[in-house]
């Protein structure tokens, strides 16, 4: 009897456990397509060609160690059929060799057992088999977040927990032979086992999602030798952990935001997705995801996407037909993604989208110059910036027409955009064009140990100390060309001017922008205080100011109020739990505004 065999069994090993099963007087016919198809891919330095090619050699030795008959029958394939080999132009050919030869076709592909049943081709199907033996698990224990393998070195893991890894290697030597069959079985095991695929298997590179592991592997020419990543979450965490404040928890469960999750490798932020997925997901939300590959361990109500004929774009198209009330953008990496990001949030998706950045704001550089400057606070309305596996930072963009910061002359004015601390309400930084540049400016800037600015802080001193007749002035600056001026409350009129004629003049003048303080105002004052979820409100009557707060007569905290007036505290912070010390003590705590 002839057997046939297609790809699916000859890849993940089945059809090599099945002719040793076979008569001795029988025939293996391989395809000549089959070769075509394997070759192509080995060429290609994909990892599915190499594993085909070392199960064609274990066939050979099989046949010849039972005395069994291998032959290689039919045609090349031409390039029509291979490129259309993915929509079963090779499996057609290898179906009509088995009806010509009248043999046994052996495959462990459904679809082709079925259409060979239909056209009365002999068929054995071979189920998967789930007993292949254990290896990559061997290197994992329960604090292992990683483990990284290369061939003719020392394994190396990473243990811990987002925030505190560190990494250690392991008495284990791997050669290259034993790395080669590693990266083999994992394959076979890939097609074989439950909720595992391989995600995406290019020239030199695959990857693969095995149950929970993520794993990348990398051959020649790609890279210098074959290796293997594999990754897998150690934690999951309820979303309580992260003790989200109730007012952007209620803004992200309105069903309509636009929400970046940043932070650097390894810092939580797949942990914290995870987490807010699911908690959206019980509050009966659809939610969906889009993820190259995907890997994130969530509900298995959340559906999760993979790039659709390898565009996201068409994966985005999907979207919009399914009627989802959140899409978690997974890892967002070149321009299309931010792009596809952009269109859903548009089209009044709620997206959470992630994105490696070391700094808050370095999440919004990935959107300039990819997307229209005024659609980002549209776009973006968020960002939750993950540190040490928990959110350090809170930012709110919204969108305004204003003169820029450090800019004094109002024909200046133009769209800004603000980015602010959520909580605090502080302005942190603006973006806006500036020619046909786009700036990016942090509003505090320490400039005071500079020389230039400190002879402009002293310009400013001497100019208005002659124009008043004054020497006791006292100049501070508060940014870039913006200073706070100090006088007695008797001497402001003067400086001041009939609707503030006279400290126009001179602000064109020096090129700055002032704000006049009389020393009568730098006086102690009370604070009102008031604790809310977890966040202590200090009231105080200056807003948008600089002020030193104190505790009886120690000064404790150094802050600038919000345009009501307010500094925000978190109650588990350094500073929040000694305020709320000195207020359960009885305390006295008050305010001035600083020099």
């Amino acid at each position: 009897m002839d057997y046939i065999p297609d790809t699916s069994v000859i890849v993940d090993g089945r059809f090599t456990k099945y002719i040793a099963k076979i008569k001795s007087d029988s025939r293996v016919v391989i395809s000549e397509a089959l070769i075509a198809e394997v070759e192509h891919q080995a060429n290609q330095s994909r990892s599915i060609g190499f594993a085909a090619l070392d199960e064609l050699k274990k066939v050979k030795e099989i046949c010849a160690k039972k005395g069994i008959i291998i032959e290689f029958f039919g045609k090349r394939p031409t390039q029509w059929q291979k490129i259309n080999g993915h929509n079963g132009e090779i499996d057609e050919i290898i179906r009509s060799e088995a009806m010509d030869l009248n043999g046994i076709l052996v495959t462990g592909d459904i679809v082709q057992k079925n259409i060979a049943v239909l056209k009365g081709i002999q068929c054995q199907y071979l189920e998967p088999d789930d007993k292949i033996s254990v290896k990559l698990e061997e290197f994992f224990d329960n604090e292992t977040i990683s483990v990284h393998i290369k061939a003719d070195t020392y394994v190396k893991v990473k243990k811990g927990v987002p925030g505190s890894v560190g990494t250690v290697r392991t008495d284990h030597f791997l050669k290259s032979s034993e790395v080669d069959a590693l990266i083999n079985n994992l394959i076979k095991r890939a097609g074989n086992e439950k909720d595992s695929f391989v995600e995406m298997d290019m020239a030199g590179a695959t990857v693969l999602q095995l149950n929970v592991y993520r794993i990348v592997i990398a051959r020649p020419p790609f890279s210098s030798t074959a290796e293997i990543t594999a990754v897998r979450p150690v934690i999951k965490k309820e979303l309580a952990y992260y003790e989200i404040p109730e007012e952007i928890m209620n803004h992200i469960t309105s069903g309509s935001a636009g929400i970046l999750v940043a932070g650097s490798p390894g810092a939580g932020k797949s942990t914290f997705v995870q987490a807010l997925a699911d908690h959206l997901n019980d509050q009966g939300m659809i939610v969906k995801t889009m993820e190259k590959p995907r890997d994130l361990q969530v509900n298995k109500e959340i559906t999760q996407y993979t790039s659709l004929e390898g565009s996201m774009e068409q994966t985005g198209n999907i979207l919009l037909l399914v009627r989802n009330d959140y899409t978690v953008f997974d890892e967002m990496r070149v321009t299309s993604d931010f792009k596809v990001f952009s269109d859903l949030r548009m089209a009044g998706v709620g997206m959470i989208g992630v994105v490696h950045a070391t700094k808050p704001v370095d999440a919004l550089h990935r959107f300039i110059g990819r997307i229209e400057l005024g659609l980002i606070p549209q776009v973006i309305d968020t960002i939750l910036f993950v540190k040490n596996g928990k959110i350090s930072k809170y930012l709110s963009i919204s969108h305004t027409v204003k003169v820029p910061y450090g800019m004094v002359q109002e024909d200046l004015s133009r769209p800004v955009i603000q980015v602010k601390d959520t909580l605090t309400r502080e302005e942190l930084y603006e973006i806006y064009s500036f020619g046909e540049q786009i700036v990016v400016v942090p509003i505090e800037e320490n400039e005071g140990t500079s020389q230039i600015n400190e002879a402009k802080t002293e310009l400013v001193r001497s100019t208005i100390s002659e124009y008043l007749g004054y020497d006791q002035v006292v100049v501070s600056p508060k940014g870039k060309r913006k200073y706070k001026v100090t006088i007695p409350e008797s001497l402001r009129p003067k400086l001041l001017g009939r609707k503030g004629a006279n400290i126009s003049e001179l602000e064109k003048s020096l090129g700055v922008s002032i704000d006049v303080v009389s020393e009568e105002d730098r006086a102690r004052r009370s604070v009102a205080v008031e604790v809310k979820n977890r966040i202590i409100y200090l009231h105080c009557n200056e807003k948008n100011s600089l002020v030193n707060i104190y505790v009886d007569d120690v000064m404790a905290i150094q802050g600038r109020t919000s345009s009501k007036g307010i500094i925000r505290i978190k109650v588990d912070s350094e500073a929040g739990i000694n305020l709320e010390k000195a207020m359960k003590s009885g305390k006295t705590i008050t305010y001035s505004l600083q020099s």
